[in-house]
């Protein structure tokens, strides 16, 4: 009201000019404090395979020594199993599940409330700097970084300009597994195996050439560190060691198990910024605190003395509004590339939960880019024939509604316990389930729609995802959420509110409607037949897409038939768009040869170039025709 009143005196000018040298002041810092550098190393699909933290076979002896004068953190997650939603997080400070970034390389807007970190560091005198690697979910709000690019570094900073400054390496990337190179410190007969991998040559080679990649992005952590120490920046610089999320190799990259989303995480604070270094900081030593990529860009902003806004999601771990520490840390799965799955994860200190809300589909979905890895392969395979025994079948099967373990006894997450019976797991089980639940409500996740669902109902509203998933009109959440959970059990007590939920009127519920009868099987069906028959006319296409799963799943020749049409009318993206091909091709591409066969030419004929949206999306539709035509899944 202040501001508006001398506006309407005509004072614009004098109030203009009061908030500039405010913003003036403030960017000096704090009481006239020298602000840290910061520093950021960060790896790809890395998980906490270091010598630091207690890994015999990993070879970093640069990063061993860094952790020795670091604090280590021991709980830390990624949010996404999954580079792109991850650096989704990590830009935004905001949980990808409230933006709609969570699927893989979507593109999609911000609102104009939410900044990349960057840009506040910027607007605070920072000179920011990224080499190199971006690939954000989100975009919006023009020029995040003053440079990013291979050849970005801090030292093209003006003099005396404090930097923030990201070196990424890529060296344990998922695509590096595949390389074969001379291995001068992993043989692959040590190679450890985990439990649900068969003990193949081929997997002990795949293990040992990402051990390797570890190894080389030791030597090139110690060149950056080095090269700061030789600038005389080493006792003005904060420095952080990251990984983006858990290995390259299959049931850990795009799978929100722990081993999938731990990270390793060291932060090394010089004696100079001490005080900003956070409550349990002690050179060499190692914490339990929970910390998620959520959290990092408010500590950046609590590091140099900015009170992070209040739209940030995440906790600062330090700095000079460090918070309490978080009891729990939170996973999603999108879609990943080219595949639709829905899955959310919840730990605390010691149990992992999951919530599967698409159990009917097995975990090792096809995905052409990992099927590259020969893990994956011999894995497979060796499936088909028979020769595996659990835990080493499960990823080729149906899951669990509901998975719990307990990381303390059970470290490769293959004992899951929901259904153990004992009074203390079912104590965790509900307390999780709890947090999964009001974390849900809490960040209003829209991944609780269908991908082509989220972005129908944005567009006809004119917002954008986030500010549409904010308005309880346009996004009934609680409503929707108490239909995804009861269609994602097996129970049979639910059919009849299954029965209720395809006469709702918001096409969500009865989306999971027709989705929890796919997950009930044939039994459901039966009861549910009619209501799926008439599904396939309903006037959104991702209910027509989940009614007619179902029907060729359990129906009769005729229900087949009048599904595939279905979803063949579907497919074309120019007309569609391509989240609802995506969805469709989905479907057909899990087809039986024999049906494949026959809608193979009309597919040749059709376009799947959505011309409203960028590449990357549209990718993922060429990626289904060309599995469907060359007749891999």
């Amino acid at each position: 009201m202040k501001l508006y009143s001398t506006l309407l005196k005509g004072s614009w000018i004098i109030c203009l000019m009061t908030m500039f040298m405010s913003s003036l002041l403030f960017g000096q810092g704090i009481e006239g404090e020298d602000r840290p550098n910061i520093l950021w190393i960060t790896t790809e699909d890395q998980g906490p395979h270091l010598g630091a933290y207690g890994d015999s076979y990993a070879h970093t002896p640069s990063l061993d020594s860094f952790a020795s004068r670091s604090l280590r953190y021991d709980v830390a997650w990624s949010d996404a199993p999954v580079c792109a939603p991850a650096r989704t997080a990590l830009i935004t400070g905001v949980y990808p599940t409230s933006t709609g970034g969570q699927h893989m390389r979507s593109d999609v807007q911000l609102p104009s409330l939410i900044r990349k970190y960057p840009a506040l560091l910027r607007a605070e005198g920072y000179y920011t700097t990224n080499n190199s690697k971006e690939d954000y979910n989100v975009s919006g709000h023009g020029q995040a970084w003053d440079e990013s690019s291979p050849e970005a570094h801090y030292e093209n900073r003006d003099e005396g300009q404090p930097f923030f400054a990201v070196f990424n390496f890529t060296q344990s990337h998922e695509s590096r597994i595949r390389d074969r190179t001379d291995l001068p410190y992993h043989d692959p007969e040590q190679a450890p195996v985990p439990p649900y991998h068969p003990d193949t040559p081929e997997v002990r080679r795949d293990w040992a050439q990402y051990y390797h990649g570890i190894s080389q992005i030791d030597r090139k952590a110690g060149e950056v560190l080095e090269q700061l120490r030789e600038n005389g920046l080493e006792e003005e610089t904060i420095v952080f060691f990251y990984g983006d999320h858990g290995s390259g190799m299959p049931r850990h990259k795009r799978w929100p198990y722990n081993s999938g989303l731990q990270v390793p995480l060291m932060i090394h604070v010089p004696d100079k910024y001490r005080h900003l270094a956070p409550q349990e900081y002690r050179p060499g030593g190692s914490t339990n605190r929970p910390v998620a990529f959520v959290d990092l860009a408010p500590t950046l902003l609590s590091l140099i003395g900015t009170e992070p806004p209040e739209w940030m999601q995440g906790r600062p771990i330090m700095g000079r509004y460090e918070a309490e520490p978080r009891q729990y840390l939170y996973g999603f799965r999108g879609r990943m590339d080219e595949r639709y799955d829905k899955v959310r994860s919840v730990r605390n200190d010691r149990y992992i939960y999951i919530r599967n809300y698409m159990p009917h589909k097995i975990y090792g979905q096809y995905l052409a880019y990992m099927w590259l890895t020969e893990t994956t392969r011999v894995w497979e395979q060796m499936y088909q024939n028979g020769e595996l025994s659990p835990p080493q079948t499960y990823f080729w099967e149906p899951k669990p509604a509901e998975e719990l373990y307990d990381l303390q006894n059970d470290p490769h997450e293959i004992d899951n316990l929901a259904g153990s019976g004992r009074e203390e797991h079912r104590r965790v089980l509900e307390e999780l389930r709890r947090a999964h639940r009001t974390h849900v409500l809490e960040t209003r996740d829209a991944g609780l729609l269908p991908e082509a669902e989220m972005h129908r109902r944005a567009k006809v509203s004119g917002l954008t995802i986030y500010e549409m998933a904010h308005d309880d009109d346009l996004y009934p959440l609680e409503r929707i959420l108490a239909a995804a959970q009861m269609a994602a059990g097996r129970d049979a007590e639910s059919v009849p509110g299954l029965l209720e939920a395809f006469r709702d009127e918001d096409p969500a519920v009865r989306y999971w409607a027709a989705m929890g009868i796919l997950v009930r099987g044939q039994d459901a069906f039966d009861r549910a037949a009619l209501q799926l028959r008439w599904s396939l006319n309903d006037e959104n296409p991702s209910v027509r897409i989940a009614a007619a799963e179902a029907l060729i799943r359990y129906g009769t020749g005729r229900d087949e038939s009048r599904a595939v049409k279905t979803l063949l009318e579907l497919v074309p993206a120019d007309e569609n768009g391509a989240f609802v091909s995506i969805a469709a091709l989905n479907v057909l591409a899990d087809l039986d040869e024999e049906i494949l066969a026959g809608i193979r030419p009309a597919l040749r004929q059709m376009e799947v170039n959505d011309p409203a949206l960028p590449p990357r999306p549209n990718d993922y539709v060429h990626r289904l025709v060309e599995s469907i035509m060359n007749g891999e899944k």
